[in-house]
């Protein structure tokens, strides 16, 4: 059983619900990707690092006091993710290569190249 993500962060954040009842759904659940959403937010961020730091606990108590501490507030943020992380899809399409290969012809190609690279892909509207 898959947990969705927005809706154990909206119990967590907003409507304070308690989702892991059975061992399947406390299974699901992963901290780190929980904590990692939290800790976008500058109030939440500080409980995500003490649930962080008491890794051993269980799954349930976790989320227990990830639920019971932070004050409801509707929270939203997109994933961060980093550039190298796009230019290496960029090259792992353009070329046809393993994030292996992609990662050595990363190293190599100026940023000017990447670019150039990137602009074949681009639509404008």
């Amino acid at each position: 059983m898959k947990m969705n993500l927005s809706e154990v962060l909206n119990a967590i954040n907003h409507n304070k619900t308690s989702l892991l009842e059975d061992d399947l759904q406390e299974r699901a659940y992963v901290p780190f990707v929980i904590n990692r959403s939290l800790s976008y937010f500058p109030d939440t961020i500080l409980y995500a690092n003490q649930v962080n730091y008491y890794n051993q606990m269980d799954k349930k108590m976790q989320f227990d006091y990830l639920s019971l501490t932070i004050r409801p507030r509707k929270r939203f943020s997109k994933w961060i993710k980093s550039q190298e992380e796009d230019d290496l899809q960029l090259i792992k399409d353009h070329y046809n290569y393993s994030n292996e290969r992609a990662t050595e012809v990363l190293r190599v190609l100026t940023p000017n190249q990447i670019e150039d690279i990137r602009s074949l892909y681009q639509y404008g509207g």
